[in-house]
């Protein structure tokens, strides 16, 4: 069988692509491990606040949040976000509060919400309600349930070994098998160089960023269900809330290979340190640490569209860490372009998230 349309990556790139592209013809989603989400979209933070990122990012931001506030009964809870700020933070609490539109609150007023904030360390704090956890993993099974309404194929565990352009179509090699296609999807994540090198397409300089993340029980004993988010000025540390434990990230951006990504102890280590003056209970004891890799773009922008380089070759790549904050409003202009229907984003968003870019 000819696919109109071969997805490579299960993440919540492929996968919302997958969904919208059923609409259009016939799709097979091909993921190399055993379940879906397995990499960055599986170790993801998990939060919706529409003003964070490249302002680009924020422009897809605020066109998914309809889709994540309504869509299948919403995929949204609230949470709320915090910032912080030490005495010499001054300049990079500023810049966050003026780039996410936060409300600057008083100390009392921030501990009034966090009881465990330092009243000796904490100087500058600002709030914003409106930041909400995403339930990502129901927003995946979303996505695959659309695909497969509309009979859509996916298949895990199958590790591409080749690809080629081959009589007008493309060429995918899954173990001694052969699968054709019309059009090649990108959604590789991490990977997504490697899979345009296979196909003879240019790569674009993507680089994944290992970010790595901590579990810790809840600080001092609190029930943290209705904390915010926290993030230090200049996200040089945050922490979240997750299923009544407590998770401090580092927020490092360390370039990596593709890899199955593991968390560095000392980075953790680092990352728990410049944390650890900010509240008044001590970090005694993690339970568990993971890594995820955050892929980004030359200047940090998605890359959706067609590749100037070959025939039916589109790019769902460098979400960056945005990806479920993106998805709807991503995936849906990837199916708009390949409909030849007008998206809803305007044209300097759709030409700052073309592949064309990189041809200037």
């Amino acid at each position: 069988m000819t696919y109109d349309f071969i997805i490579i990556g299960g993440g919540i790139a492929g996968t919302s692509v997958a969904a919208r592209l059923s609409h259009l013809g016939s799709v097979l989603l091909l993921e190399a491990e055993g379940a879906l989400a397995y990499h960055a979209s599986g170790r993801s933070a998990a939060l919706f606040e529409a003003n964070y990122g490249h302002p680009v990012t924020v422009a897809l931001n605020m066109a998914s949040a309809s889709y994540h506030h309504t869509a299948h009964g919403g995929v949204l809870s609230p949470r709320g976000l915090m910032i912080l700020g030490a005495a010499d933070e001054a300049t990079a609490f500023a810049d966050d509060v003026a780039t996410m539109g936060l409300e600057e609150i008083g100390v009392d007023a921030a501990r009034a919400i966090v009881p465990i904030l330092n009243p000796d360390h904490v100087v500058y704090a600002a709030w914003h309600e409106s930041a909400w956890d995403l339930d990502t993993d129901r927003m995946i099974q979303n996505f695959v349930a659309e695909m497969r309404g509309n009979g859509g194929v996916l298949r895990t565990g199958v590790r591409v070994a080749g690809i080629v352009r081959d009589g007008g179509l493309w060429q995918v090699t899954v173990g001694d098998e052969r699968i054709a296609a019309h059009t090649l999807v990108n959604a590789a994540g991490a990977w997504a160089d490697g899979v345009a090198d296979m196909a003879g397409v240019r790569q674009l300089g993507l680089t994944p960023l290992r970010r790595s993340m901590a579990r810790m029980p809840a600080p001092g004993g609190h029930d943290v269900t209705a904390w915010p988010m926290l993030i230090g000025a200049g996200e040089t540390w945050y922490a979240k809330p997750d299923a009544g434990a407590w998770l401090v990230s580092p927020a490092e951006e360390d370039p990596a290979t593709p890899h199955d990504a593991w968390a560095d102890d000392m980075v953790l280590a680092e990352g728990i340190a410049r944390y650890q003056p900010f509240v008044t209970e001590e970090v005694t004891r993690v339970t568990s640490t993971w890594a995820g890799l955050r892929t980004f773009a030359p200047d940090r922008c998605l890359v959706l569209g067609y590749a100037t380089d070959a025939p039916d070759f589109i790019w769902v790549a460098g979400q960056g860490g945005y990806g479920f904050q993106t998805a709807p409003a991503a995936s849906q202009l990837v199916a708009d372009l390949i409909a030849g229907r007008p998206p809803e984003l305007d044209a300097a968003t759709i030409a700052a998230l073309s592949p064309a870019r990189f041809d200037r």
